[in-house]
């Protein structure tokens, strides 16, 4: 009897670490293919139209949505004279067709002989004159020995069959949880079956009903959020009751924001009204919150939690990417750095340290975005750095949180106990883990929140970890590389500090658990422990789904 149960613990055991390897592999592979199919599915660079220099007939293909003209090297279309300004205007696209602005050049712009003074529209066959140029807008069918782009167009990956290999990862995982126990248990598939109905849910509702053909960032979004979520019921399915509501309440934010943002007029109309609404989530916290570890940053509803600085996050970005007076014609920052300022105050008497790191980095990306000036953002970081030199002397308590940062071991029986412990236990997971909810990890405090990259290492192993984080890195890589193709600086600017924030986010988690950093106290997005955390992650997704033309690329068919 006993070799037969010694036989079967061994099976277990077998089939158990069989699993996790193939939850690693097909992690790999939906993140290699997604990303793939992210960037082999761009349209080729081909113009619509083009502009033809009426004095030498040179002819300059028309690539993006919004396209700067000018003398400067940094325009999308370089005019070489010298009576046109540096920036001079902008040629851009929207649904009614073409529109000029001028960008307070010294010339003016002039279409047909008029001086546009806003957005002019602009036909084929009219003329552009800046400074001593004349342009004319023509089709490209009307342009002969137009040579298209060489690059083939390849289609999406088969959203489908990516949500299949997800379905069959987190399968593999629920089975997994079905064994954490000493004994055999089937509620785990309760959250497993949730999860695989919200999943499925958005996936019909996005390609069958709205007729989108990709799927890619919600595919890393719902294999991320599936691993937190099931890593999460290894500790109890209690524990994922919550996880699962702000999930489905974050896939609704997602859908609406996708809406919202599909008109830019009326995204650009409520721009102060959700820059209000900021501020008064902020003052609310400060009059209302209640202090957890340290930070003043939660606001109890009843029986609901709230953490409104990550709802924050969203406005702020929103705020920051919309503030101009015309899409890439003002390069004014003072309206944003006002409203950064007080974000980031309202943080700071809020003592949410970690959260205030996350804005001023986004701000710089923004910053950066809107000016393009690297001495602005050098000013922006030396004012930056005076005032943390103020807040670190007048406010001694502020340094005394990061007293053991870099030497954790000799705290390990006191304030360096958490950090000791993500590295000891993140070390004997391996590459596979030593099976999820066996681990040890999950009995330290935060474990499933502050702490969840070394919970995820020791259960699931450093390869599917590594799979995690490297997906969130990559949608940065990907916002940046599709900023030209998006359909407004809006667009472009949002997805890149969208992307930005999620990946600085994740490195001060990963980097404070494993004492890198000081430990800051933010969560890893789409995997730890949080509500409020979850929503905001699937709003912030929206921003680069928006960025990506192809999402409202079957909206405007339907039209035509």
């Amino acid at each position: 009897m006993n070799s037969i149960l010694s036989a079967l613990g061994s099976a277990e055991s077998i089939l158990l670490f069989a699993a996790r390897v193939a939850v690693a592999l097909i992690g790999t592979v939906v993140a290699l293919r997604c990303f793939s199919s992210l960037r082999t599915g761009r349209r080729r660079e081909d113009p619509v139209v083009v502009l033809e220099d009426m004095t030498t007939h040179e002819v300059i293909p028309v690539l993006y949505w919004e396209n700067s003209i000018g003398r400067s090297r940094s325009c999308d279309i370089i005019l070489d004279d010298a009576t046109v300004s540096r920036a001079h205007a902008v040629l851009f696209r929207r649904e009614s067709g073409w529109l000029v602005t001028d960008t307070n050049s010294k010339a003016g712009t002039f279409i047909n002989g008029t001086k546009v003074r806003q957005n002019a529209s602009v036909l084929p066959g009219d003329s552009i004159a800046m400074g001593s140029t004349a342009l004319m807008l023509k089709r490209t069918a009307d342009v002969s020995g137009l040579k298209p782009s060489k690059r083939p167009r390849r289609p999406a990956a088969s959203p489908s069959s990516l949500m299949r290999a997800v379905t069959v990862a987190q399968l593999l995982l629920g089975g997994q949880a079905c064994f954490a126990g000493a004994k055999p248990d089937v509620l785990p598939l309760i959250p497993l079956g949730i999860l695989l109905l919200l999943e499925w849910g958005l996936y019909f509702f996005s390609i069958k009903v709205l007729g989108r053909v990709s799927f890619e960032l919600e595919t890393i979004a719902f294999f991320s959020s599936g691993v937190g979520i099931l890593l999460l019921s290894g500790t109890g399915v209690k524990n994922t009751w919550v996880q699962l509501a702000a999930l489905a309440a974050g896939i609704v934010l997602f859908c609406l924001m996708i809406w919202f943002l599909g008109d830019l007029d009326r995204a650009m109309r409520w721009r102060a009204a959700i820059g209000v609404l900021a501020l008064l989530l902020f003052a609310a916290n400060l009059v209302l919150g209640r202090e957890y570890n340290g930070a003043k940053n939660w606001i109890e509803l009843g029986p609901v939690t709230l953490q409104p600085s990550e709802l924050v996050k969203i406005a702020f970005i929103f705020v920051g990417a919309s503030t101009l007076d015309r899409l890439q014609t003002a390069q004014n920052l003072t309206g944003f750095i006002g409203f950064s300022a007080v974000c980031m105050g309202a943080l700071f008497l809020m003592k949410d340290f970690g959260t205030a790191c996350i804005f001023f980095v986004t701000f710089l990306i923004i910053a950066f975005m809107r000016s393009g000036s690297l001495r602005t953002i050098a000013l922006i970081c030396a004012v930056a750095g005076l005032g943390a030199f103020l807040i670190l002397k007048f406010r001694p308590y502020v340094a005394q949180r990061f007293a053991v940062w870099g030497h954790v071991w000799e705290h390990a029986g006191d304030e360096g106990y958490q950090q000791t412990r993500v590295l000891s236990y993140s070390a004997s997971g391996g590459l596979f883990g030593v099976g999820l909810g066996r681990g040890s990890l999950k009995s330290v405090f935060a474990a499933q929140s502050d702490l969840v990259f070394g919970m995820l290492c020791e259960e699931l192993g450093l390869i599917l970890a590594l799979v995690v984080v490297l997906s969130i890195a990559g949608l940065l890589l990907y916002a940046r590389s599709d900023a030209t193709r998006s359909r407004s600086a809006l667009y472009s600017i949002s997805s890149c500090a969208a992307a930005g924030m999620l990946l600085f986010q994740t490195c001060l988690n990963i980097f404070g658990a494993t004492d890198v950093l000081p430990l800051t106290g933010v969560t890893l997005p789409f995997v730890s422990m949080g509500g409020s955390s979850m929503v905001s992650v699937w709003g912030l997704l929206a921003f680069i789904k928006a960025g990506d033309e192809r999402t409202y690329a079957a909206r405007r068919r339907k039209k035509s």
